[in-house]
């Protein structure tokens, strides 16, 4: 059956007006949003752009880096897992985000104030507890917001390309370049202005309903879509398949993508001996790839299906790391890096679109917290400790080869999902109705 895609009406307002007003209220949020998480991954990503730095005063092996990188994915993991549940218990969303986007910002200029590892430790613990609340409440307010045609788009820029440009091209550049000039402390101090400012523009202008009411984005024959209703347990939410492939993926793609930007910089200054402005630049371009296709991946999966992508997509992320072992020339680096860097796309297909569009409203935040919270624990806290000391003992290029192999292990997975993209279904659904009715006919001929 063909699934219907409405905005379930919650005012009394004149349709032209309440579309309009919705359209607006969309484009805002998700400028407000995309910055929001935008300055959550500059923030996060700072530490391995600096570790060079830091390093020069508090010496870290590459044990102790991926147990930094580690312990943050670890808070955030069961931060996100606890946020989400609790978000949908209370039916309110916009104070913790508020609360979380404060917090960050606080605890991640703290890392600016210490002395030793196990004080840098500690400041990147607390920072991941308020950060790993903001996606899943950020992406259930996106989704809500969100017309049928611009959902993939929305929340690849919101999750994807936002994280790409701030984490991936604005970090590397401004804190290298304020780390040369005044010193790592000062690069992390800073961070605290932009978070300051982005919680007053939530606390001003997000809502809790948007404009004309929620977009229904699942089957409404098949859950229910009110607020209202009892809400669906995580066993329940453990029940739809998507949701449990969508976790597994995450555990492998967490660990693809935080080995490479845990190890890459330390690689590309001792492996291959490149500068510190080299290193940055090929840095960037890893953002550049992210930006890219961060919104054009979801984008052509609203087009061809989620699960394609899945597929295509984490086939060719699976070559960067290799890439970056094998390719010697930094330029030629640089444009590989953008080609295959595609996998920070799929990030918002299996992390929040898919989910979205597979369990009711009601657990919405619940199952992206979920699906982010199991894959932060394993692939974001494990994953770089174990790639870590693998490196210790054979090498950083062993750091690599793990990243590889988790693209690799996300491609058999996604076999395993149940396209949800409305597009697809109704093109399915169609083609259904033609097959059944050229049978009615030609039995009725015959």
């Amino acid at each position: 059956m063909s699934r219907i895609r409405t905005r379930v009406r919650l005012d009394g307002a004149a349709p032209e007006a309440a579309e309009g007003a919705a359209a607006r209220y969309e484009n805002r949020l998700l400028l407000i949003l995309f910055l929001a998480f935008g300055f959550v991954f500059f923030d996060r990503q700072a530490l391995p752009f600096l570790a060079p730095f830091i390093s020069e005063e508090i010496h870290l092996s590459n044990t102790e880096l991926g147990t930094l990188s580690g312990v943050l994915a670890l808070t955030w993991a069961l931060s996100g897992l606890v946020a989400g549940r609790l978000a949908d218990k209370l039916g309110r969303r916009k104070p913790i985000l508020i609360t979380a986007v404060v917090l960050f910002s606080c605890f991640s200029a703290a890392g600016g104030l210490v002395t030793g590892f196990l004080g840098l430790l500690a400041a990147r613990a607390l920072m991941g507890v308020a950060e790993g609340a903001v996606l899943p409440l950020a992406q259930s307010l996106m989704v809500e917001a969100s017309r049928e045609g611009r959902r993939g788009l929305n929340m690849g820029l919101l999750q994807g390309s936002s994280a790409g440009l701030m984490g991936g091209i604005v970090a590397p550049l401004a804190v290298v370049w304020l780390a040369e000039l005044h010193g790592w402390r000062t690069a992390l101090l800073v961070t605290i202005v932009p978070g300051l400012l982005i919680a007053a523009w939530i606390a001003r202008s997000v809502r809790e309903v948007p404009p004309g009411g929620r977009a229904q984005v699942v089957d409404p024959e098949a859950v229910d879509m009110t607020a209202a209703g009892p809400k669906p347990t995580v066993r329940e939410v453990l029940g739809h398949r998507n949701i449990v492939v969508c976790m597994a993926a995450a555990c492998c793609y967490l660990t693809w993508f935080i080995v490479i930007v845990t190890f890459t910089p330390t690689y590309l200054l001792t492996v291959k001996d490149f500068s510190s402005g080299t290193m940055s630049g090929v840095m960037t371009c890893l953002g550049v790839g992210w930006v890219l296709w961060g919104f054009l991946t979801p984008a052509i999966s609203d087009r061809i299906g989620r699960k394609p992508t899945m597929i295509a997509f984490s086939a060719t992320a699976a070559l960067c790391p290799l890439a970056i072992v094998y390719v010697d020339d930094p330029v030629s680096l640089g444009l590989l890096i953008v080609l295959t860097y595609t996998g920070l796309g799929c990030f918002t297909l299996f992390m929040a679109t898919i989910p979205a569009e597979t369990v009711p409203r009601g657990a919405l935040a619940t199952a992206l917290g979920l699906v982010m919270g199991v894959g932060e624990l394993a692939g974001g806290f494990l994953a770089p400790v174990i790639a870590g000391r693998a490196s210790d003992v054979w090498g950083l290029q062993t750091a690599m080869f793990i990243s590889s192999g988790g693209a690799v292990a996300v491609v058999l997975l996604s076999f395993g999902l149940r396209e949800t993209a409305p597009r697809v279904l109704r093109r399915r659904a169609a083609r259904a109705v033609g097959v059944a009715s050229g049978s009615v006919m030609s039995g009725a001929a015959e």
